[in-house]
């Protein structure tokens, strides 16, 4: 049951799908489009989910599911997966990749392989003060508070110098 991203609670569950490109415009549309009509159709053993999804500088899927109304199972999980999975390969795009990173360098977002990111920081490139997008995060308010972060407080600081 899709209802506004704006309207979910913020304890809802988040997960965050960072593309390894930009959205086109026409792209976004699909995804909205294919977006919704997943949520309306997702559920838990029969049960309807109330969820949403937004997309963050047309790089960043955020499907989001408000919990106190239905939790989700191991196969609701799945089926997100696998509706991620069908929107790589109908737009030719890697969602899933977790090591991949991404960091602002001014108002730019960079996307570049685990490995790079290490580089980056011993080369001093990336310093604690460099803002990195933590996927990690698990809910609605800590995707709204805690998602772009200083890399010193994030599990980024492991790589610092």
């Amino acid at each position: 049951m899709f209802t506004e991203y704006k309207n979910l609670p913020n304890n809802s569950r988040v997960w965050i799908y960072q593309s390894d490109r930009e959205f086109k415009e026409k792209e976004i549309e699909f995804i909205s489009e294919k977006a919704e009509e997943f949520i309306n159709q997702w559920t838990r053993h029969g049960d309807d989910l109330k969820g949403s999804f937004t997309i963050k500088y047309n790089q960043f899927l955020v499907l989001a599911v408000d919990e106190s109304f239905n939790n989700v199972s191991g196969c609701s999980i799945d089926a997100s997966v696998r509706f991620v999975k069908g929107l790589e390969h109908e737009l030719k795009l890697d969602l899933m990749n977790k090591m991949n990173i991404t960091f602002r360098d001014n108002e730019n977002i960079n996307l570049v392989k685990l490995s790079d990111f290490q580089k980056f920081a011993k080369e001093q490139k990336v310093t604690s003060e460099t803002i990195v997008f933590n996927n990690m995060v698990s809910t609605k308010e800590d995707f709204e508070n805690n998602w772009e972060i200083p890399a010193n407080d994030s599990w980024h600081k492991r790589f610092l110098v």
